[in-house]
């Protein structure tokens, strides 16, 4: 009999650590879900920003841009 205990408590303890397992899972499955929306919104913001300069650098003047070209290269020819 002692074969049939240890084989319900070996049964328990599975049954157990399934659970924990399964809540486990779903506690990495929301922090995926937020992590995921947490990126969206970052890349959105990205490109928000991004749009903003480049709307900017599209307001310089043309000589502006060459002079800042020039200069951030070190004063190539």
């Amino acid at each position: 009999m002692s074969t049939l205990e240890d084989l319900a408590e070996r049964v328990d303890r599975l049954l157990l650590r399934h659970e924990e397992l399964q809540r486990t899972n779903a506690l990495l499955d929301q922090q995926l879900t937020a992590v995921a929306a947490e990126r969206d919104n970052l890349r959105s913001r990205l490109a928000a920003a991004r749009a903003r300069i480049d709307a900017l650098i599209e307001r310089l003047p043309a000589g502006d841009v060459d002079t800042h070209d020039r200069g951030a290269s070190g004063g190539g020819v």
